[in-house]
């Protein structure tokens, strides 16, 4: 993907946020489908587009209990799974702008989706508008226990000793769980084998079975490795884990600037009044503090997100750059 498309994705975010922190700060007039000051008058649609059990699931079901009881209206949760979260993307990109239909996608759709996919049916930056962040979401880079390293830099050198002969599982080819191995070579210099999957589980059990060599692991396989059934050699993020404070990131272990995270969250269509929009945002922050949302976000490994919607475009906006530049580099396809 070209330079120019990295760049549209950036100013899109950016200024759909500011159009909406402009507009809820009564600084410009905005077209409304729906009255602020009458809003919410009718249950909300939480789209999640991935399955029930998937991350950003998780989240959306931890999240719209204590949302539904701070605006005094049901948020109903919606999975609309399939093409890499593109069926719920689109789905929410084309209704009504009124603040009833939201969507919580996993960062990919956001980040990676126009590069993989030049040719969707919506716009990701011009039909969608960052609400809230919910949680930046950590990868851990595990190893099947019977591989002969104990910690990142005798991993390295076991990589470099034997290139091409260990394999790493993926969810899919172009998931974030292949952009993280990619990167993981491109930086480090080595070679392994990439082996797609339909899903993060059917790669996390042949890891368990020993038919992979090392995996990222979007957090679902954290009883596992607390069970000593696969070993932790770090952690793909610029931060430590809170969940595994003890485990270096891969930045700290050499890997300068590493960093394989995303940010799961909420988008509404574009056009949506922005005093609904700061509402929703004030809302979720809120939820983010509460003690029993914050232990369900710790159970994936996970770290709650509070940012307003311009700090989260500028996040979104980041994360896209760096996807797209590996995307680009290593010539990674859906296919």
């Amino acid at each position: 993907m070209q330079d120019s498309t990295r760049l549209r994705i950036r100013r899109a975010l950016v200024a759909g946020a500011g159009l909406a922190a402009a507009g809820a700060a009564g600084l410009m007039p905005f077209a409304a489908q729906a009255q602020p000051d009458t809003w919410p008058s009718k249950p909300l649609r939480l789209i999640v587009n991935f399955p029930p059990g998937s991350s950003p699931d998780v989240l959306a079901r931890a999240i719209s209990l204590p949302l539904q009881q701070a605006i005094g209206q049901p948020v109903v949760v919606e999975n609309r799974a399939g093409a890499s979260g593109m069926i719920g993307a689109d789905l929410v990109a084309k209704a009504a702008p009124d603040g009833y239909t939201l969507l919580m996608t996993a960062g990919s759709t956001i980040t990676t989706n126009p590069f993989i996919y030049p040719k969707m049916a919506y716009d990701t930056a011009r039909d969608l508008v960052p609400v809230a962040a919910a949680a930046r979401i950590a990868l851990f880079l595990e190893v099947r226990p019977e591989l002969p390293v104990k910690n990142f830099a005798e991993f390295l050198a076991y990589l470099k000793a034997n290139p091409g002969r260990l394999s790493y599982g993926s969810a899919g080819n172009a998931t974030g769980l292949h952009l993280a191995g990619e990167m993981l070579k491109s930086q480090a210099g080595v070679d392994a084998v990439h082996v797609p999957y339909k899903g993060a589980s059917p790669a996390l059990q042949d890891l368990l079975a020993g038919q992979i060599d090392f995996y990222f692991d979007p957090g679902i396989a954290l009883g596992q490795v607390r069970a000593g059934k696969l070993r932790m050699l770090g952690v793909a993020t610029l931060q430590r884990s809170s969940a595994f404070p003890d485990i270096p990131t891969l930045d700290e272990a050499g890997l300068k600037g590493f960093d394989a995270g995303t940010t799961h969250g909420f988008y509404v269509p574009a056009g949506t009044p922005p005093d609904i929009v700061a509402r929703l945002n004030r809302e979720i922050n809120k939820t983010l503090a509460l003690p029993s949302v914050r232990t369900q976000i710790a159970a994936i490994g996970a770290e709650p997100s509070p940012l307003t919607p311009a700090q989260f475009a500028a996040l979104m906006a980041d994360d896209a750059r760096r996807y797209g530049e590996i995307i680009k580099e290593r010539n990674i396809r859906a296919d």
